[in-house]
C-alpha cells in the first residue's frame, strides 16, 4: 500500500513550511502566486489527496497529542496539560487529534491511527515515551515537542517544568523550616522529570552541608511505571520531598496509619498541586507547575516549527511557585 502524501512531505520537498503548503493549497494569502503554483504542481507530482470532504476552510492543521496510557489513567496532572494543549491550539485555529498509546503498542512501535491515516501535521509526546517508541515515531520527519520530558539521545526540542528549581526549593523550604533528615520519595529512573527534582532536591541538601543517603530515597513505582507499596526506612526522618502529590498523599496517609503527626512529629511536601494536595489531611504544602504556561510554551514551539521559524533553544523551562499548606510547619 502506497504511502499517503501529506502536507509535511510537500513542504519537505520544496523547502518551505507546513503553514505556506497549506495556505497554497488552499489558496489563501500569505504566499506568492510563483510559490503557490509550485506548491500545487508538487502536490500534483506526488499524488498528494486532500481529506474526504475536505474544503478550504475546513482543512486547518492538525495536531497530534500522543500520551502513553501509563501517564493517563487517572492522572489529573496531564488531564489538565490536554485541555490547555486544546484551549492553545484553538486560539492558532489548529485542530487536535488525541492518541492513547497502550503498553503493547509502545512496546511493539506501532504506529498510531493518527499518523496512519497522513492527517496530522505535527506532533506532541506528552510525557515520558520509550526512547525506541520515539525513534520510530520520529521517522515520519513531523515537526515534534516533547511536553513534560527531555531525551538525552533523541535530538528534539522540548517543554518542561523547571523540574530542578521547584525541587530546590521546596527542599529548601523544608530546611528553613528546621528539617535536617530529609528523604525523597520517587523513582529517580522512572521519568527525567522525576531526575531532574531529585538532583534539586540533592542540590538544596549539598549546598546546606548535608549529604543525600541512598537509604532515604524510596521507590514508589516499578520498570514499568504502576504504583508499588512505599517502604519506610529503618531511620525516620524528619521530612519527606515527594516527586507528585499522589505519592505525598499516599504517604501522608500511610505515616498517620503507624502513629505519626503531620507535620508535627513529619513534613511532607507534593509536586504538581493538583487534586491529591488539596483532597489530602492535612492539605500539601506543593510546588505548583504552570500547566497553561507549559501548554502555551509547547503550541508557540510548533508553531514556529510549522512557520519554518528558528527555535531559541531545545528545552524551554517553565517556573512553578511553591503553595504553602498544612503538611510542613512555618518558617
Amino acid at each position: 500500500m502506497a504511502k499517503r502524501v501529506r502536507m509535511a512531505d510537500i513542504a519537505e520537498k520544496l523547502g518551505i513550511s507546513i503553514v505556506s503548503v497549506s495556505k497554497g493549497l488552499a489558496g489563501k494569502d500569505g504566499v506568492s502566486e510563483e510559490m503557490r503554483e509550485k506548491i500545487l504542481e508538487t502536490a500534483k507530482e506526488m499524488g498528494y489527496l486532500p481529506p474526504a470532504k475536505s474544503t478550504a476552510a475546513q482543512r486547518s492543521i492538525n495536531i497530534g497529542i500522543l500520551v502513553a496510557d501509563r501517564h493517563f489513567g487517572d492522572n489529573t496532572f496531564y488531564a489538565n496539560l490536554y485541555r490547555s494543549l486544546v484551549s492553545h491550539c484553538n486560539r492558532l485555529k489548529y485542530q487536535c487529534m488525541l492518541e492513547i498509546v497502550m503498553p503493547h503498542a509502545e512496546d511493539g512501535c506501532v504506529l498510531p491511527l493518527i499518523l496512519a491515516g497522513g492527517s496530522v501535521d505535527a506532533l506532541v509526546f506528552m510525557g515520558e515515551f520509550h526512547r525506541s517508541y520515539l525513534a520510530a515515531m520520529l521517522k515520519n520527519n513531523l515537526p515534534f515537542v516533547l511536553l513534560d520530558f527531555y531525551d538525552d539521545v533523541i535530538a528534539g526540542d522540548s517543554v518542561q517544568s523547571d523540574n530542578v528549581s521547584g525541587s530546590f526549593q521546596i527542599t529548601e523550604h523544608l530546611l528553613q523550616t528546621g528539617c535536617r533528615k530529609i528523604a525523597f520519595v520517587g523513582s529517580v529512573r522512572a521519568t527525567s522529570s522525576i531526575m531532574d527534582r531529585y538532583l534539586g532536591y540533592c542540590r538544596a541538601l549539598l549546598q546546606a552541608g548535608i549529604e543525600p543517603r541512598a537509604d532515604w530515597r524510596l521507590e514508589d513505582r516499578d520498570a514499568d511505571g504502576s504504583w508499588i507499596p512505599l517502604c519506610l526506612p529503618k531511620e525516620m526522618p524528619d521530612g519527606f520531598v515527594c516527586n507528585c502529590d499522589e505519592v505525598a498523599f499516599n504517604l501522608v496517609e500511610k505515616l498517620k496509619k503507624e502513629g505519626y503527626r503531620i507535620p508535627e512529629d513529619i513534613a511532607v511536601t507534593g509536586y504538581d498541586d493538583h487534586r491529591f494536595s488539596t483532597i489530602c489531611t492535612p492539605q500539601l504544602t506543593s510546588y505548583r507547575v504552570d500547566v497553561d504556561g507549559m501548554a502555551n510554551a509547547a503550541v508557540t514551539l510548533l508553531a514556529r516549527k510549522l512557520n519554518g521559524k528558528t527555535i531559541p533553544a531545545p528545552i524551554t523551562l517553565v517556573p512553578g511557585t511553591i503553595v504553602y499548606r498544612d503538611s510542613t510547619l512555618t518558617k
